[in-house]
């Protein structure tokens, strides 16, 4: 078979209903096609490890390991077998066909045109590393990224292996030996180094960021929203917290393309034209918290945390326009009344390789609200957010509303992807780096939190002017936050904020409630601790102290937020 197979994508793929299909280049838009199929007696194993042993050159031993503020799966172990004849013939045919090569002893050198020929659209992609070149055609079909290797094709893998830094092992580039056919051309090197404009920029096509945003990391950028945003019921798009785990791709806009899969195997695909076209469109409004919202606290209170340290301000709200998952499954031909057994997650797949799922009881509730969104705060969404199309999963954590949809899957298990199998999860706070990540749940619904986002005299600037002390309180699952209670002297006495009655969109309360307390006089020169816990309809409410909720990864840090002043500045999401 001369396809490629990937993670996510290619010409064979085993589908999570057990079944090994040959794949088209993709089914005609809109249309329905039943694609050829046979039964996979390498289900169970497929399932289990979540990574299909596919090559016949080789055999892998896939892992998964979280690192930083990039999560990525790597391959740790791939053992080729030796070349057959008409392989040999083919390597052959290869590279006497490479005529800016030159022959210097045992290694050939290769100018840097003949490199970019082979790029990701070629039959037999290459890649660079240093200054040495590798043929990574067989590498794509066992790489447990899938076909985001293809990116780097052509050029440079380095600035890829930079993001994706869990490559760098020396097991790793023991791997890639194997793939090694070359030295780029003495003449193309300068100081004997890869000039920097042969060198492909990932982040070329990431757009320009509002400078109010403060900034975590700028390459992927990761971003909070500023005090000024959160003081607004709809973020401002530009103001709107910002995680990417990569890059943000080139999209085709109205002509972008997605593909559903059936449990059964049988593929739909929809234009973004189309569905905007076809299907009615709703708007509600949703807020999208990311699981390590308020890490910092965690790690402030309690001790160490593992990824980006996140403040209060990765957390927003936006108005979302799209059409119903539920509705689009539907005429997929999903029976949404009565999913088949098989059926039990929707993953899904983005354009730059994230992916993640949710229960198909969310997917396909007439009241979950979950949409493909095209439209956010009445504009066409962002780059940063997802254009042309993303997900929109509301009362649930972020990251299963994935960005830059291109894929859905209708599965028996959960997406294999690294963000849904080995992030994004809870232990106990006894479990350290070696916790058990098959054994904890992925996040889905979130958790109460609230947090004070800015302090400030309500008429001057007099010591004794009453203070006015604002921020914002959360639920998931669509449960309404019905109380924030707020103390001004370090949890002696308490009282209750005022909840804004701010309107909202959608068939439950997927949104936050802001929340302001006035006429507090504090003396600025007698320190104090001021404290916020908030409560919902279900009378959730949020634990004291970081300590008791502790994990490794920081994840769901949602104590009471707790803000000393007068050392707190106006902006309390900077603290």
């Amino acid at each position: 078979m001369t396809g490629r197979l990937g993670l996510f994508t290619g010409v064979l793929k085993l589908s999570r209903s057990g079944c090994c299909r040959i794949l088209g280049h993709g089914p005609r838009s809109g249309s329905r096609r039943i694609l050829s199929s046979v039964k996979n007696p390498a289900k169970a194993a497929f399932r289990d490890s979540a990574r299909p042993n596919v090559s016949p050159r080789g055999k892998i031993i896939a892992a998964t390991l979280a690192s930083g503020a990039v999560a990525a799966s790597i391959l740790v172990g791939l053992q080729r077998s030796p070349v057959s004849t008409g392989e040999q013939g083919e390597q052959g045919e290869r590279n006497d066909s490479a005529e800016a090569a030159v022959l210097d002893g045992p290694v050939r050198h290769f100018r840097l045109a003949e490199v970019k020929l082979h790029d990701g659209t070629s039959e037999r992609p290459w890649v660079t590393k240093g200054d040495s070149i590798y043929d990574i055609t067989d590498w794509v079909e066992a790489h447990p990224g899938g076909e985001v290797i293809l990116r780097a094709a052509g050029g440079s893998i380095d600035p890829y292996w930079d993001i994706f830094t869990i490559h760098k092992r020396q097991d790793v580039y023991e791997i890639l030996e194997q793939y090694f056919i070359g030295k780029v051309h003495p003449q193309d090197l300068i100081d004997g180094k890869m000039p920097m404009e042969a060198i492909e920029d990932p982040f070329v096509n990431d757009p320009a960021r509002d400078t109010r945003l403060r900034v975590l990391t700028a390459r992927p950028c990761n971003a909070e929203t500023p005090g000024e945003g959160l003081s607004q019921f709809l973020t401002p798009n530009e103001m709107f917290y910002v995680r990417n785990h990569m890059w943000v791709p080139a999209v085709e806009g109205s002509e972008h393309q997605l593909t559903i899969e059936l449990n059964d195997g049988e593929e739909v695909s929809y234009t973004v034209r189309e569905l905007k076209e076809r299907f009615k469109h709703h708007k509600i409004t949703a807020t999208l918290q990311c699981a390590g919202n308020r890490r910092k606290n965690m790690t402030d209170h309690a001790k160490q945390t593992n990824g980006l340290q996140w403040a209060v301000g990765a957390i927003s709200s936006a108005e979302w326009e799209g059409v119903k998952l539920r509705d689009v499954l539907a005429d997929a031909g999903l029976n949404v009344t009565d999913p088949p057994e098989d059926a039990h997650h929707a993953q899904f797949m983005g354009l730059e390789a994230y992916g993640a799922s949710i229960p198909i009881e969310k997917a396909i509730d007439a009241r979950g609200d979950v949409l493909l969104a095209f439209r956010m705060n009445g504009r066409d969404l962002p780059s940063d957010h997802g254009f042309p199309l993303r997900v929109i999963v509301p009362g649930t954590v972020a990251a299963r509303s994935v960005k830059w949809l291109r894929r859905i899957v209708i599965a028996a298990d959960e997406s294999p992807s690294q963000w849904q199998q080995r992030d994004y999860k809870c232990f106990g706070p006894n479990e350290g780096a070696s916790a058990d990540w098959a054994r904890a749940r992925a996040i889905q619904e979130m958790p109460v939190t609230s947090a004070i986002t800015r302090i400030r005299r309500a008429a001057s600037s007099s010591s004794d002017a009453p203070l006015r002390i604002e921020g914002y309180a959360y639920s998931g699952g669509g449960r309404e936050i019905t109380r924030v209670d707020i103390s001004v002297d370090n949890g002696r006495t308490w009282d209750q904020a005022e909840l804004l009655d701010d309107a909202s969109a959608g068939a439950r309360a997927w949104c936050w409630k802001r929340w302001r307390y006035t006429g507090v006089v504090r003396d600025a020169q007698l320190p104090t601790t001021f404290l916020v816990k908030a409560t919902d309809e279900a009378y959730n409410t949020q634990p004291e102290t970081h300590g008791s909720i502790y994990n490794v990864r920081g994840n769901l840090a949602t104590a009471w937020h707790r803000v000393e002043y007068p050392a707190a500045a106006d902006e309390a999401n900077e603290t």
